[in-house]
C-alpha cells in the first residue's frame, strides 16, 4: 500500500500504539487505592450490573465477580496495564488486541445504557479490529523484531 510519509504497516503500528496509549491512560487515571482497598470500582460495577436491563448481565456479574471482588479489581486494573504495554511495545500483539476487544465488549455490554461510555468502548473495539486485521505488529514491534508472529 502506498501512503504519504509512512508505509501502510507503519500507519497500522501508529494505530496500535495509539490504542495502547489509550489503555495506558485508562489504567493511569484509575484510583488504584480506591479499587484495591475500598473496592470502589467493583462496587460501582455491581451497582450498574444490579440495575441492568438484561438479566444475564446481572446474573453473570453475581456469579463471577461478586464472590471475588478484590481479585476482580486486580484483574481489571492490571489487564488494562498489560494491554497497554503489549500494544505500545508490540509484544504478543494479536493476544493483546483480542484481549482488549473482549474487555471493551464486556464494558460495552455492562454500560449499555450509558452513551458516553459507549463511544469510547466502540471506538477502542473498532481500532482493535482494524489493528488486528492489518497485522499492526509488522512494524515497530517486539513481535516483529523477534519473529513471533
Amino acid at each position: 500500500m502506498e501512503t504519504i510519509w509512512l508505509s501502510g504497516a507503519e500507519w497500522a503500528a501508529v494505530l496500535r500504539i495509539g490504542l495502547g496509549l489509550w489503555w495506558l491512560e485508562s489504567w493511569r487515571h484509575k484510583d488504584r487505592k480506591g479499587w484495591f482497598e475500598r473496592g470502589t470500582g467493583i462496587a460501582w460495577a455491581a451497582d450498574v450490573a444490579g440495575k441492568h436491563k438484561w438479566g444475564f448481565v446481572t446474573a453473570g456479574f453475581r456469579k463471577v465477580v461478586e464472590p471475588r471482588p478484590k481479585v476482580m479489581a486486580y484483574i481489571v486494573v492490571y489487564a488494562e496495564l498489560a494491554l497497554a504495554l503489549g500494544l505500545i511495545f508490540g509484544f504478543l500483539t494479536p493476544v493483546a488486541l483480542i484481549g482488549g476487544l473482549l474487555l471493551n465488549l464486556l464494558y460495552l455490554v455492562l454500560m449499555i445504557h450509558d452513551w458516553a461510555e459507549q463511544g469510547q468502548n466502540s471506538m477502542m473495539a473498532l481500532i482493535s479490529v482494524v489493528a488486528l486485521f492489518t497485522m499492526s505488529w509488522q512494524a515497530w514491534s517486539l513481535d516483529s523484531a523477534i519473529g513471533v508472529f
